[in-house]
């Protein structure tokens, strides 16, 4: 299996998971328009996608890599053409995914103020569905360039997708921009590091009270803290991907960097449980010196684990540069 596989394969989830995701949250409007069961599925697979969407792309650098020996100039055309559909498409799911993370914290701690935010979700939802509906298209036309390619071997536009390719970035233009300066750069390191900072001062801190550490705490205090932690990872999510649009192939072919983003998707997918197994309604109440039941404190456990080994994958990312060849995948 090569990046060119892992990406077909990965690049599913976010198109049908954004389709998915949008019908169970307006489905959830239907009726009463008070189904918050159906809204929180909906808000759930938002932020699964949005994680998802991460290595999609990531993994979209090493497929390219791929293609671009094969010298066609045509295909070339057509990759940054997707390229610059899928930064849009990116852009969009994150968004999402974000509005859906505080838009779950809202639905279990403020509820009734909850109509806010369900209409930003809705409405980024339905952009998010176009531009990647558009993502999809332009890479489909990597394989068959005689659907969109003109005898003369230009790309051609018409209708909504001329409009929303003017918006599209060149490829190369934000991997220079991301590099042209040390400042910058400097920056955008800062700004990671102090994202992943926010991050786990809050979950490590909600972490440690459930295992049993400062038992002298309420528990729900500490809850009120989570939107920092959805900030922080935010930063961490833009300035990484930024970084990434900076360096690409840097990052490719280096293995501590994939250690690191496989620690970040099991790290989401144990706040998910921590969400759906009901956990997070058993623990919000615990007062001053109350003990979490033990399947809380697993997830806690594995959730210091995954995100310590994220911070430590990220240091030795320098160390282990071209760690990965091409040929490794072939």
């Amino acid at each position: 299996m090569n990046f060119a596989h892992l990406h077909l394969l990965l690049n599913h989830f976010p198109v049908i998971g954004t389709i998915l995701g949008f019908g169970l949250f307006a489905a959830s409007f239907l009726g009463s328009g008070r189904n918050l069961d159906l809204r929180r599925a909906g808000l759930l697979v938002f932020a699964v996608t949005g994680f998802l969407t991460i290595p999609t792309y990531l993994t979209g650098a090493g497929a390219q890599d791929m293609l671009n020996r094969s010298g066609d100039e045509v295909v070339s055309t057509l990759i940054d053409r997707h390229e610059g559909a899928a930064f849009l498409g990116l852009w969009s799911v994150m968004l999402l995914g974000a509005l859906a993370l505080l838009g779950l914290w809202i639905s279990h701690v403020r509820p009734r103020r909850a109509t806010s935010n369900s209409i930003a979700v809705l409405l980024c939802s339905l952009v998010a569905v176009g531009l990647l509906a558009r993502t999809g298209n332009t890479g489909g036309d990597i394989r068959h360039p005689e659907v969109r390619i003109t005898q003369q071997g230009t790309v051609v536009e018409t209708g909504i997708s001329s409009l929303v390719h003017a918006f599209e970035p060149d490829p190369d233009n934000v991997t220079g921009l991301m590099i042209a300066s040390k400042w910058w750069w400097a920056f955008m390191m800062s700004m990671h590091f102090i994202g992943l900072s926010l991050v786990l001062g809050v979950i490590g801190v909600l972490d440690l009270r459930i295992l049993g550490f400062a038992k002298q705490l309420p528990v729900e205090p500490l809850q009120r803290f989570l939107p920092w932690a959805i900030l922080g990872l935010g930063i961490n999510i833009v300035t990484g991907m930024l970084a990434f649009m900076g360096m690409p192939e840097y990052y490719t072919y280096d293995s501590a960097f994939w250690f690191k983003i496989a620690a970040l998707m099991l790290a989401s997918l144990n706040v998910g449980a921590f969400y759906l197994t009901g956990i997070f309604e058993r623990i919000r109440h615990l007062g001053p010196g109350e003990d979490a039941p033990w399947f809380a404190k697993v997830v806690s456990v594995s959730s210091l684990v995954l995100w310590f080994s994220v911070i430590i994958a990220g240091r030795y990312i320098q160390l282990f540069q071209d760690t990965i060849t091409a040929t490794d995948f072939e």
